[in-house]
């Protein structure tokens, strides 16, 4: 082979400098106890001096608690000391998922550190998709994946793909193998494995593959043929010539290419041989000039082998550091398993409310700045963080507390027919969207001769312990200005149920506004047709889709583990006029990737309230002509028989 055949170093790109350390000096020295002074006699008393009134103590405002700083994160504990130890003036991350599948609520951890830690110290971040496996990638993920990081309120400074580099991937792999740092491998998967000490947990002894010391030039011809369409998938691969003694299983020779006859979605049939992900990350790491290359613990060992190929090929070496990480119990995230739920029509689809893909809790009604902050709570440590779905609610149903309107909403109504008012009595009653933030404003819903109220608000028979309405006993209407008292109910005899209650308005026929005040007040909703009021709806509920902790550990497999009543349907919900404004004034609230987003055009997952009482709700996309769909996000506090 020519001399000229071999292909000179790339530039090794230069490395930005360190910050010394400083370490201020400690002191501990004790200060020496006092010694005791001798008593003295005791003074005789002078009179007090009289004290003035206390002071009357201003109760606290009824409002949530302060939210933990969005960037605290980034201020303290693991990504505070990464960026210690690289403190580069220009901060350039990248987050590069594979697009062959949808991300799920463990990508959010990754997406808000790399994008977050490169927006707090004022650098940018890269979406690069790991193009590099054509028979498993699909357009769809491209756009899901991109939708999502906008919605969770990050742009990135550049779209690109592994597949930019593949005519610079392979040249590197050309100047490794003439560095005699590479070879061409033909043995089988089963000898490969025997190679590296057998079947995962055998220890058995390692060897070397029997084509590691052919002649680079061989290797080199031999990787031409590959490319060329010499070989079938799996006769042959270029693999790395690493350190077999080594402890570290990433350093047993990685395969660094492989050939797959599946054509690209960018580089058409242009390449029959395409870089595994060992060959390919660092590399794309160096070419963008990534300064902290931050990913999960699972790549804490692939570090040795990032910084051994950078060093390889002579490029510049960015920084690889790894965090825990995020993993939801009582729940699948796994693509495999996740495509079995989908195809097998246990769920509705890849977007189903009950998953934890991030379509899907976009769907549900959660908003990104709760994703977000639920993140932050969490922290980030090296640790892995295994979560329950409890505590993921609890997370979002704060956030929900502090940032959208209230509404009253029945999920079982029946009607009540208060006898001692005119048929055709409106009055306009005044409600606030918050009662602790008066920035969200009120509106008006029509109190009626006939309303509706949930069902759990009756009882046939009263109990002491009972405080809604009963025969005989009254119950305040939300707002409405006097209470009313029930006198009589109709029953459907075929099933049972109560269909109407008969009830008196309890104004004082003198005309005065003295009333004895209710223990207890109801949601309710007018009946006017001229108000459009009630509107109807059919209401969604989500219980967790599998009923224990670890769904893969259930006897027979993590499908025997489906709670039948994971999902829960109102088709007959009644709710109140309000809807109405709420979904003009939308989205709720104006955060993150939602924040921009003109009125009137936010998706239908914007129209977030609190449903009295009940829970937090927003519409789903299937509210269409006309028709009303909610889904209920979270329950109003954490249902201790959830799962059962």
């Amino acid at each position: 082979m020519d001399e000229n055949d071999r292909l000179e170093p790339a530039a090794l790109l230069e490395r930005p400098k360190k910050d010394a350390d400083v370490t201020e000096p400690r002191t501990n020295g004790e200060k020496p106890k006092p010694e005791k002074a001798p008593k003295k006699p005791k003074a005789p008393k002078t009179a007090k001096e009289p004290k003035p009134p206390p002071v009357k103590k201003e109760k606290a405002p009824n409002v949530p608690a302060a939210p933990i700083d969005p960037e605290s994160m980034f201020k303290e504990g693991f990504l505070k000391s990464v960026h210690n130890e690289k403190s580069s003036e220009k901060v350039v991350t990248r987050f590069p998922p594979e697009p062959n599948g949808f991300l799920h609520i463990g990508h959010s951890k990754a997406i808000a550190i790399n994008f977050g830690f490169a927006r707090y110290h004022n650098g940018v971040c890269y979406l690069r998709f790991d193009d590099t496996n054509p028979e498993a990638e699909e357009e769809k993920y491209f756009t899901a994946i991109e939708d999502m990081i906008q919605w969770l309120g990050f742009t990135p400074y550049k779209v690109t793909y592994s597949s930019d580099n593949f005519d610079k991937l392979y040249e590197l792999a050309e100047f490794l193998i003439k560095k005699d740092g590479a070879y061409i491998c033909h043995c089988t998967d089963s000898e490969i494995k025997l190679q590296k000490g057998g079947e995962k947990g055998a220890a058995g002894p390692r060897y070397a593959c029997p084509h590691r010391d052919r002649p680079w030039e061989e290797s080199l011809t031999e990787f031409r043929a590959m490319k060329d369409g010499k070989y079938k998938p799996r006769e042959a691969f270029l693999r790395m010539k690493q350190d077999l003694t080594d402890g570290n299983p990433q350093m047993w020779d990685l395969a660094a290419y492989r050939i797959l006859e599946k054509p690209h979605h960018k580089t058409g049939d242009k390449w029959r041989i395409y870089p595994t992900y060992d060959f390919t990350h660092c590399l794309c790491d160096s070419f963008e000039d990534i300064s902290h290359s931050l990913c999960t613990t699972e790549f804490q060992l692939s570090r040795v082998s990032y910084e051994w190929l950078c060093d390889a090929v002579e490029v510049y070496k960015p920084m690889q550091r790894e965090y825990g990480r995020l993993n939801l119990t009582g729940t699948v995230l796994s693509k495999r398993k996740l495509l079995k739920l989908v195809e097998d029509r246990y769920v509705r689809g890849w977007d189903d409310p009950r998953l934890y893909t991030l379509i899907a809790l976009r769907r549900r009604g959660i908003p990104p700045g709760a994703i977000l902050s639920f993140v932050n709570e969490l922290g980030v440590s090296t640790a892995l963080t295994n979560i329950q779905i409890v505590r993921f609610e609890q997370s979002i149903r704060r956030y929900l507390e502090q940032t959208v309107p209230r509404l009253m909403l029945l999920l079982d109504p029946i009607a009540v027919v208060i006898d001692n008012l005119p048929d055709d009595y409106v009055e306009d009653i005044e409600l606030p969207f918050s009662p602790k933030d008066p920035s969200f404003g009120n509106h008006t819903v029509p109190f009626t001769k006939t309303v509706y109220i949930d069902r759990t608000d009756f009882r046939e028979v009263d109990s002491k312990d009972f405080f809604r309405l009963a025969p005989g006993k009254s119950v305040g209407l939300l707002k409405v200005p006097f209470p009313i008292k029930a006198t009589s109910f109709e029953k459907d005899e075929a099933t049972g149920l109560v269909t109407a209650v008969h009830a008196q308005y309890e104004k004082p026929e003198d005309g005065s506004t003295a009333f004895k005040k209710p223990k207890t007040y109801i949601q309710w909703v007018g009946s006017s047709p001229a108000h459009s009021s009630p509107i109807k709806a059919e209401v969604r509920t989500f219980n967790p889709l599998f009923r224990s902790e670890n769904p893969d550990a259930a006897e027979g497999g993590y499908l025997n583990d489906i709670n039948p009543n994971s999902e829960e349907i109102y088709p007959n919900a009644m709710i109140e006029t309000g809807l109405g404004e709420i979904k003009q004034r939308a989205p709720w609230p104006e955060e993150e990737g939602e924040k921009d987003v003109k009125k009137g055009e936010a998706g239908w997952e914007t129209v977030r309230f609190q449903g009295l009482r009940v829970g937090y709700f927003c519409m789903d996309r299937d509210s269409e002509g006309g028709k009303v769909v909610l889904n209920r996000i979270v329950s109003l506090k954490e249902d201790s028989g959830k799962g059962s």
